[in-house]
């Protein structure tokens, strides 16, 4: 499990608790988190992307 998919698991339990238990910064920490996620896969697969053509 890559740190990219590590965040978008991490930060979707954490918007559900949030959401939950009614902690509306919880809620936005685990989108954020989820951000986070979507940017590094994003890199991750340029970086990749970069790698197999040169």
């Amino acid at each position: 499990m890559g740190k990219s998919a590590m965040h978008k698991g991490k930060g979707k339990a954490k918007e559900a608790l949030g959401k939950a238990t009614g902690d509306r910064r919880m809620e936005a920490e685990g989108k954020a988190e989820q951000a986070e996620g979507k940017v590094r896969e994003a890199a991750e697969k340029a970086r990749d992307a970069m790698k197999r053509h040169t």
